[in-house]
């Protein structure tokens, strides 16, 4: 497995992105989506789990447009400063976030030689996943970790095009129960969904939230997920 940060061209915004390749011919690309704390240790550290299972991972610095090199812990003076940069992002980037996303899948298909993307994201990047799997071009897999805000009324108005598989915990006032519960009436069996005996932020072993059981479940039905969308003919 490799790592290494690239520059790709998003309709003219030059886009900081952290790739982890396998060692072997890629099975497909992943987009990983970030938190708020921007490409940090622990998405680096997703994208490397993703290598070592033979994908591509590819993950945007989403915040380059507010902030170049977002690299953040989770102190609360990191929340509070990620947290102004969500709303930043939020209230007047959406159309160009989108549009870095797309570019990142493009790119994949473009430099990678894959036949499939799909993609990941946690919190703000769950969300992020959720509007892909409604709107991008050629997405073929959008797994959505506790995606804050996913399931206001507002972001279920359009129907996903991808598959989506989403994990969320029983105890989020980022996205309450009574939003899943309409998310599953909406769509159906057209979202997986799964919710676990955790709180915000039960996949990552940096915070105070990390539950090990619930994380390590949520991971391996990711990888079904993803051999399932990205790997059939």
């Amino acid at each position: 497995m490799s790592t290494q940060w690239l520059t790709i061209n998003s309709n003219g915004f030059e886009l900081d992105v952290y790739v982890a390749r396998p060692e072997t011919p890629a099975k497909a690309a992943v987009i990983v989506a970030m938190e708020i704390f921007g490409v940090n240790s622990h998405i680096q550290d997703v994208c490397q789990r993703l290598a070592d299972e033979g994908y591509v991972a590819i993950a945007p610095q989403l915040f380059d447009r507010l902030e170049k090199n977002v690299n953040m812990g989770y102190s609360a003076a990191d929340v509070e400063h990620g947290k102004a940069l969500k709303q930043q992002a939020e209230d007047g980037l959406q159309a160009a976030i989108a549009g870095d996303i797309q570019a990142c899948i493009d790119w994949a298909y473009d430099h990678e030689g894959v036949s499939k993307v799909g993609m990941m994201g946690f919190c703000w990047g769950g969300l992020n996943t959720w509007r892909a799997a409604q709107h991008a071009q050629s997405l073929w897999a959008a797994i959505c970790y506790y995606g804050g805000g996913m399931v206001a009324e507002t972001e279920l108005a359009d129907k996903p095009v991808a598959p989506v598989l989403a994990h969320f915990s029983d105890d989020d006032a980022t996205t309450p129960l009574a939003g899943i519960e309409r998310l599953r009436e909406r769509y159906g069996d057209e979202v997986v969904v799964y919710v676990y005996p955790a709180h915000h932020g039960f996949n990552c072993d940096q915070r105070g939230a990390y539950n090990q059981g619930a994380a390590e479940v949520a991971w391996q039905r990711s990888l079904a997920f993803l051999r399932m969308c990205l790997q059939s003919a």
